[in-house]
């Protein structure tokens, strides 16, 4: 993997603050949010071939029908979490995937608990996170449907993938007053989804259209 966090030519600096202007035109107004985008070298966590693309507002393939999402994307959902009322001290994300999402909610909260399904994806990001001294990410080999209920409860979860419902697994391992942010759809549409626990309720809200590969059960 190129080490070189800096970037040159299409991954410079200047090419990273022009992505944070788009995503200040877009919306996004959390002024940690938009550091840690603007620091953080997504050009390492694409193949070297997609480098150049690293800083459009797009989604790109990783390879085993996955993708990294789009900065625009990355940014709404962890602005939307880090805006709930509780804590910032644990965090479950499910579906690690290329581990740039992971990275950025690393530089903004405590602890990240991040479960993937298919290994070679698990292990290239764990590699990109020890390049990038990023040591309060925890990883685990599982099926995401089942969360990781070891470490719960956590005051946020983050999934990057869309099951058809909501697993059930998932909101028992979320904190009173956390906050679930994920898409949830098939075929015929998905949405973003939050949902805040207050005591034993949950209160959800349907916010925009999304388009998320779909959350899968087994682990490969």
């Amino acid at each position: 993997m190129n080490t070189d966090y800096r970037g040159i030519g299409m991954t410079s600096q200047r090419t990273r603050d022009r992505l944070v202007a788009r995503l200040q035109e877009r919306g996004i107004a959390n002024p940690e949010v938009l550091a840690v985008i603007r620091e953080m070298p997504r050009h390492l966590f694409v193949d070297e071939a997609l480098a150049s693309r690293a800083y459009e507002d797009t989604a790109l393939p990783i390879g085993h029908g996955q993708t990294i999402s789009q900065p625009y994307i990355v940014a709404k959902m962890t602005e939307i979490l880090l805006s709930g009322a509780g804590q910032r001290e644990k965090v479950l994300e499910v579906g690690t995937g290329s581990g740039y999402q992971t990275a950025v909610l690393s530089k903004l909260v405590d602890r990240v608990f991040s479960v993937e399904r298919i290994s070679p994806l698990q292990n290239q990001a764990r590699e990109r996170f020890y390049q990038l001294k990023l040591n309060n990410i925890k990883l685990k080999h599982s099926d995401g449907n089942w969360g990781w209920e070891w470490y719960a409860p956590y005051d946020g979860i983050i999934v990057t993938c869309a099951p058809e419902q909501v697993p059930h697994e998932l909101l028992k391992q979320l904190a009173p007053g956390g906050r679930l942010v994920i898409p949830v759809g098939g075929s015929m549409g998905q949405s973003l989804r939050v949902i805040d626990r207050v005591g034993d309720r949950y209160e959800e809200t349907e916010l925009d259209p999304v388009s998320f590969v779909p959350l899968l059960s087994g682990q490969i």
